[in-house]
């Protein structure tokens, strides 16, 4: 089913340049997304009141909330640590010295483990890996990734999902989560040379929702990988996707400027009722922020 997308726009006086990492933090019950090429973490109110924002020494590929109320950053070349009541920076680990190279985007499991991958720029050589950190400290988990995108678990969490976009590829794999490992590599999802998968977020009912970067579309796809619904916007770039709200019912969709289209919505944050409801996400357990030198609470 192709539908154009119904939604409202977050109401904060800017947009931003390549807006990304939407992720509801459940604690504070405020919306965390970020800015990769502003170099900017925002964080506010779904009616967009009270925004702040920081800025940030480099691109951020992610920012995602620690149980002791820091923000955990993967900022270009490594991890850091954000204290949103001062706004002082404690960089961490370096993780990326090549400089064709850069983190980008992270998601936290429900063990509180943070997994994170690096990219390639620009895009075409699979020299990038994903990332593990908890009180094992941080572990390559597999190379061979061009560009190491969205991320996601079934909701009994049997399943984890990965996104590589410089191979237009969504793969999935049998998860273990009391030990945090991975198995079984299959392909969920194989996209067009059109468009590209690009963040994402998995539902209550188990579906995968992935947004397209040059595709115009967010597509909801079922466990099986059966693509049931596209939502079609009025930017190309759409950018990645998570469920909000106290309820967790909203949908929030980001997306990312264009130089050579004149889209005046692009880089704005899109709102959406979808009918369905998302599962709440976690924040970075304290063990995890421990393996991360310098960055401890």
């Amino acid at each position: 089913m192709i539908k154009d997308a119904v939604f409202e726009l977050l109401n904060v006086p800017r947009r931003g340049m390549l807006s990304e990492g939407p992720c509801w933090d459940v604690a504070r019950q405020r919306l965390l997304w970020i800015d990769i090429l502003g170099h900017q973490v925002h964080s506010a109110d779904l009616d967009g009141a009270d925004l702040r924002t920081w800025q940030m020494p480099s691109e951020i590929g992610f920012a995602v909330p620690d149980a002791d109320g820091g923000i955990v950053l993967g900022l270009r070349a490594g991890l850091a640590r954000l204290d949103p009541s001062s706004g002082a920076i404690t960089h961490g680990s370096l993780l990326e010295t090549r400089p064709d190279h850069r983190i980008n985007d992270g998601k936290v499991d429900r063990a509180g483990r943070l997994w994170f991958g690096t990219m390639h720029e620009p895009e075409t050589e699979p020299s990038a890996s994903l990332y593990r950190a908890d009180y094992r400290g941080i572990v390559e988990v597999f190379g061979g990734v061009i560009t190491s995108n969205g991320l996601g678990w079934s909701p009994d969490d049997r399943v984890m999902y990965h996104t590589d976009s410089g191979r237009h590829l969504i793969s999935a794999f049998d998860f273990d989560a009391a030990a945090g490992t991975l198995s079984n590599r299959r392909v969920f999802a194989q996209t067009p040379p059109d468009y590209v998968p690009d963040g994402m977020t998995v539902d209550a009912d188990g579906c995968i929702w992935s947004a397209c970067w040059n595709g115009h579309r967010l597509i909801r796809y079922a466990p099986d990988g059966r693509a049931l619904l596209e939502l079609h916007f009025p930017v190309a770039r759409i950018t990645s996707c998570a469920f909000a709200g106290p309820n967790l019912d909203v949908l929030v969709v980001t997306s990312a400027r264009d130089p050579d289209r004149d889209e005046p919505l692009a880089g704005r944050v899109f709102l959406l009722d979808v009918g369905v409801t998302g599962l709440p996400e976690a924040p970075v357990a304290p063990a995890a922020v421990s393996a991360i030198p310098a960055c401890q609470a």
